[in-house]
C-alpha cells in the first residue's frame, strides 16, 4: 500500500491560519475611519488608505527582523577612536524612512490644514501597530517641533525635524534636509523627578552653555539633537544638544551602554555621560519645565495611540487566527465563549481607538480653541493613565485566544506583550498622570466646565450612562485624596469613552456602558451579557 504523502513526509499541515500580512490596516479598521472623519480628518484619507496599507504588509514583515537584530553599541573603532556609535538592523532605517516619508513625525507641522493633527495621529497609530520600537525617535521628533518652533533661531531645527525626510548618517544638520530628535531629561537619582537633575549647565561668554554630568535614560542615542533638562545658575532649564557640532565634530558626550530592555528591541536606549557637551539653550533659565511642556500633550497623545494600537493589532491576529481555525467540528471564533472573549476584546479596543483620536482633536484645535486646550490638558493624563494600563492584560486575553501559538514570536503578540507595558511606565508613570489629574481637578478652574460640558453632550442617551455620570459628580464634589486618584482618573476615563461612543452613535456604546459603567460583566474579558450580540461586534471589528 502506498501512502498520499511524498516520501520523507509524516504529516499534512491543516488547520492552520494563512499569514496575517497582506492586509490594509486602514480598510480593516471601521473604527478608525470613522473616528477620524468624525474628527476633522477626512481631508487626509487618501494618505491614511496608502499607508494602511504599508503598515499591514511591507512595513509589517520589515518589524520582524527590526526586532529580531536589536541594536547594538560602538563605543570605538578598530583602531581605537571613540565612536560612540549605535547600528541597527537595515530593517529599522527602512521603517524610520517610511514613516517620515509619510508624515508620521512631521504631517502635523507641514501641513497647515484642520485635522492635521488627526491624521497624523492615525498615521502614527497605523505604523505603531506594524512596529512599535520606531514610534519612539518619531515621536520625540514630532513633540520637539512644538519646544523649537517657541524660538525663531532654532527654525532650522525645526523644519528639518517636520520635514518628510529620513537620513541616518551621523553629519552635522547643516548637511541634511531631514533630522530626527530625542530626550534626555532622566537621571539616576530622580526618576520622574527631574527638579532632582544634578547634570550643570555652565554658561560660556559666547551665550552656549557645557554640560558635565548623566542621563539614565538617553532615549534614541543617534538622533541629531537631543532635549535635555541640566541645572543652569537661574534653575532648571531646556538645552538642545546637538549630536555633531557645526565643524563636524562629535558632541562631549559618551555612550555608556544601551538599556537592556524588557521590549521595544528595535529602538536604543541608552545611559551617557556628558564631559562639557556643548548646548544652547531653550527658553529661560529655570523655566525647563515650563518649556517643555508644549511636548506633553503630544506624548501623552502618542502613549495613548500607542496603546490603543497595539491592542488593536492584538485583537486583529486573534479574530484572523480564531476565523481560520478549528476545533471540535466549528471554528474556533464561532464557540459562543471565545465569541464573547473577543466581542468583549473588540469593545475595549474601540474604545481606546475612538476616545485617542477624540484626544487628536482637541490637541489639533488647542492652538484657537480654549475649550479644547483645556480639554486636551486634562484628557491627555486621563487618557494615557486608563488605555495604556489596559493593554498589557489585553494584550495577554489576546494572546490566549492563539493558544501556544500566541506564546511563539512568530505570531507577534509576544513582541506586543513585551511592548505594552512600556506607555504606562514611559513619559510619567501611572501614579503621575493620576497625581496630575487630581492637581488639575483642585488648581485649574477650566478644567471642571470643560469636563461637564464633555460629559454632558449626550445625557439623555443612555440611562445607564447618565446614572454613572451622577455618581461620579457626587465624587467629585470635594477634593478627593491623593490615595482615591487612581479611582478617579480611571473613573473618568471610562465616562469619557462612553461619551465619545454614544456621541458616534457606535454599535458598541450601549454595551461598554451596560459593561464598564453599569457592572453587568466580570473581572475578566469574556465575561459580556447573553443578549450582546457577540458576532455582530467581532464583523465590525475586523472585515
Amino acid at each position: 500500500m502506498t501512502s498520499a504523502l511524498p516520501a520523507f513526509e509524516t504529516h499534512e499541515v491543516v488547520n492552520q491560519p494563512p499569514p496575517f500580512a497582506g492586509r490594509n490596516l486602514w480598510a480593516d479598521d471601521v473604527a478608525l475611519a470613522d473616528a477620524v472623519q468624525r474628527e476633522g480628518g477626512a481631508a487626509f484619507i487618501a494618505t491614511l488608505q496608502a499607508y494602511g496599507g504599508s503598515a499591514g504588509d511591507a512595513l509589517y514583515r520589515l518589524g520582524f527582523d527590526a526586532n529580531r537584530d536589536r541594536p547594538r553599541l560602538r563605543t570605538h573603532d578598530a583602531q581605537g577612536h571613540r565612536i560612540d556609535t549605535v547600528e541597527f538592523h537595515p530593517a529599522y532605517h527602512q521603517l524610520m524612512d517610511a514613516a517620515k516619508r509619510h508624515g508620521v513625525a512631521g504631517l502635523s507641522w507641514q501641513d497647515g490644514r484642520p485635522g492635521a493633527h488627526v491624521a497624523r495621529a492615525a498615521l502614527s497609530f497605523l505604523h505603531h501597530q506594524a512596529e512599535a520600537g520606531t514610534s519612539c525617535p518619531l515621536t520625540m521628533t514630532h513633540a520637539a517641533v512644538a519646544v523649537l518652533r517657541q524660538d525663531p533661531a532654532l527654525a532650522e531645527w525645526a523644519d528639518k525635524a517636520a520635514a518628510p525626510v529620513y537620513d541616518p548618517r551621523d553629519v552635522p544638520i547643516a548637511d541634511k534636509a531631514g533630522i530626527t530628535l530625542g530626550m534626555g531629561m532622566t537621571e539616576k537619582q530622580g526618576g520622574s523627578d527631574v527638579r532632582s537633575n544634578a547634570t550643570r549647565a555652565e554658561p560660556r561668554a559666547d551665550g552656549s552653555y557645557a554640560l558635565v554630568g548623566h542621563k539614565w535614560f538617553f532615549s534614541a542615542p543617534m538622533s541629531d539633537g537631543f532635549l535635555v533638562l541640566a541645572q543652569a545658575p537661574g534653575g532648571l532649564t531646556c538645552f538642545l544638544m546637538p549630536r555633531r557640532l557645526a565643524d563636524g565634530n562629535r558632541n562631549a558626550f559618551r555612550l555608556m551602554r544601551l538599556k537592556d530592555k524588557l521590549g521595544d528591541w528595535s529602538n536604543a536606549s541608552s545611559e551617557i555621560e556628558l564631559c562639557g557637551a556643548w548646548t544652547r539653550r531653550v527658553g529661560a533659565e529655570g523655566r525647563g519645565v515650563a518649556t517643555i511642556i508644549g511636548m506633553v500633550m503630544m506624548t501623552r497623545l502618542d502613549c495613548m495611540l500607542g496603546a490603543a494600537a497595539e491592542m488593536r493589532m492584538a485583537l486583529a491576529q486573534a479574530l484572523h487566527h480564531t476565523r481560520h481555525r478549528s476545533s471540535f467540528g466549528r471554528r474556533l471564533c464561532d464557540h459562543p465563549l471565545m465569541a464573547n472573549v473577543l466581542a468583549d476584546l473588540a469593545i475595549e479596543s474601540e474604545a481606546a481607538t475612538t476616545f485617542a483620536i477624540r484626544v487628536a482633536r482637541a490637541v489639533d484645535q488647542s492652538p484657537h480653541d480654549a475649550h479644547e486646550a483645556a480639554f486636551a490638558r486634562i484628557a491627555t493624563a486621563v487618557g494615557k493613565y486608563w488605555v495604556c494600563k489596559r493593554a498589557a492584560v489585553f494584550v495577554n486575553e489576546a494572546q490566549e485566544c492563539l493558544g501556544g501559538a500566541g506564546y511563539v514570536e512568530e505570531s507577534m503578540l509576544p513582541r506586543l506583550y513585551r511592548q505594552a507595558p512600556l506607555n504606562s511606565i514611559w513619559e510619567g508613570s501611572g501614579n503621575i498622570q493620576c497625581l496630575d489629574v487630581l492637581r488639575a481637578l483642585a488648581r485649574e478652574p477650566q478644567v471642571r466646565p470643560v469636563l461637564q460640558a464633555e460629559l454632558e453632550t449626550v445625557v439623555g442617551y443612555d440611562a445607564g450612562y447618565d446614572d454613572a455620570l451622577q455618581a461620579l459628580w457626587a465624587q467629585l464634589s470635594s477634593t478627593p485624596s491623593e490615595a482615591q486618584a487612581r479611582l478617579v482618573t480611571e473613573r473618568l476615563a471610562l465616562l469619557l469613552q462612553a461619551a465619545v461612543l454614544l456621541r458616534a452613535r457606535s454599535p458598541v456604546a450601549a454595551a461598554f456602558v451596560r459593561t464598564r459603567l453599569g457592572g453587568e460583566t466580570g473581572r475578566a474579558f469574556g465575561t459580556l451579557p447573553d443578549d450582546v450580540d457577540h458576532q455582530a461586534i467581532m464583523a465590525r471589528a475586523l472585515p
